[in-house]
């Protein structure tokens, strides 16, 4: 099975900017779409932006025009980059195929994830 690893998350002030990365164990090349989703204290987790192989990028609205997804599919590896963060952004970001890889366990498979806190 895949893992997903998760990093660059942070504290940063509003307005602020974050680059988070998430390093796949094994070749995403034929995971059609690569995403970000993120799950706040209380909340469902929810997407925040996909990529597919090709690079067609989706976002959901509280983030479009502050948000880019990208993918290097030569390093296994997804992107987002964040900028002009508000503190409702605050929450824990994780990567995932969309939909998410299946676990050995049964659902879904999620990593650790990452951090991400804005302070007002």
């Amino acid at each position: 099975q895949v893992q997903l690893v998760e990093s660059g998350g942070g504290l940063v002030q509003a307005g602020g900017s974050l680059r988070l990365s998430c390093q796949a164990s094994r070749s995403i090349n034929s995971i059609v779409a690569m995403g970000w989703f993120r799950q706040s204290p209380g909340k469902p987790r929810l997407m925040v932006a996909t990529v597919t192989s090709s690079g067609t990028a989706n976002y959901a609205d509280p983030v479009k025009g502050r948000f880019t997804v990208s993918r290097d599919n030569v390093k296994n590896t997804v992107y987002l980059e964040m900028n002009n963060l508000k503190p409702e952004d605050t929450a824990i970001y994780y990567c995932n195929s969309n939909p998410p890889l299946p676990s050995q366990e049964g659902g879904a498979y999620w990593g650790q994830g990452t951090q991400v806190t804005v302070s007002s």
